[in-house]
Parts: structure tokens; C-alpha cells; sequence
């Protein structure tokens, strides 16, 4: 477990499902998504690959927690992504919408940057945000990352994002 301020960064378990599904299913929370709200079967099969990433190389995305009342409100952290043919070191998050605007996507990127760099010796993180996404675009821009050029998983989508 590792905590910042006021977030507590756990390893998440299988009993943190469901509140990963409630994240993920929500529409507002996939406005930028161009795959749109997780259904089961999805949420499923993505918090296997969450587990399955801890499992295979020692860290991951947290379960992120509020300190005090312990409400999972959040996930993210550091994960092994494909930009193109190249794995890069993926910093990415996801708050419950009720969470929004409190400044924790900021305080989980900046402490996941410093454990990026400091614990696993990381050279370079990357990020991936939709253009039109501002509040995530901000919350990089807080963390000093740069725009490093684009992604065309979804053509004139994504830009991506480097510190």
C-alpha cells in the first residue's frame, strides 16, 4: 500500500470489482472513451488484465481510496501499454465522476510519476488524452509532461503525452 495526501493506492483485489464495473460502466466517466462505457463482460475481462499486470510484473493500477473513509473513488497508475508496436510505460487513471474536479487525478499522477521514476527507474512515462479531453490535458500539464506526438489507434483522436 502507498498513500499521498489524502489518496491510499492499493493493490487491487477481486472484491474491488464491482466498484471497477460501477467506474467503467458509467457513460460520464467514457465521454472520451471511443469505445464507449465498459458492459460486464468488458469490465470483466479488463480488470483480469489490471490483476493479471500486477501479477506479471509487480505493479500496476491501484485501487485508488479516499484516507479516512477508505471509498475506493478512483484507479490508476503506471501499466505496460502498446503505443503502435512499441510497449511503453502507461500512466492512466479513472475516477467515479462524484470525484471530479478535487484535484485527486492530479495527486495520483504526480505521486505515480514519482514512483515511476524513483521505484521502478523508469526513463520516460507516457500518457494518452483525447484532444478534446481539457481537465485531463490539465492534469498533465501540472505534472510537467509534454505533448509527444500522436497515436493513431483512433484516427485524429489521441495525442500522447510524455514527462
Amino acid at each position: 500500500m502507498k498513500q499521498s495526501d489524502r489518496l491510499i493506492y492499493d493493490i487491487p483485489q477481486q472484491d474491488d470489482f464491482i466498484r471497477f464495473y460501477e467506474i467503467h460502466s458509467d457513460p460520464q466517466t467514457n465521454l472520451f472513451n471511443p469505445n464507449g462505457p465498459l458492459n460486464l463482460e468488458n469490465s470483466e475481462q479488463a480488470f483480469e488484465k489490471f490483476l493479471a499486470h500486477w501479477n506479471d510484473h509487480n505493479f500496476g493500477s491501484w485501487a485508488v481510496k479516499l484516507k479516512g473513509s477508505k471509498k475506493t473513488v478512483g484507479f490508476g497508475g503506471l501499466s505496460y501499454r502498446k503505443y503502435g508496436d512499441e510497449q511503453k510505460l502507461n500512466l492512466g487513471y479513472r475516477f467515479d465522476k462524484d470525484f471530479w474536479g478535487q484535484g485527486y487525478a492530479t495527486e495520483l499522477a504526480l505521486h505515480t510519476i514519482t514512483y515511476g521514476f524513483s521505484d521502478l527507474k523508469a526513463e520516460q512515462i507516457f500518457a494518452i488524452v483525447r484532444p478534446k479531453h481539457s481537465a485531463s490535458i490539465k492534469v498533465l500539464e501540472k505534472c510537467d509532461m509534454k505533448l509527444f506526438g500522436t497515436l493513431d489507434d483512433v484516427p485524429g483522436q489521441v495525442t500522447v503525452w510524455s514527462i
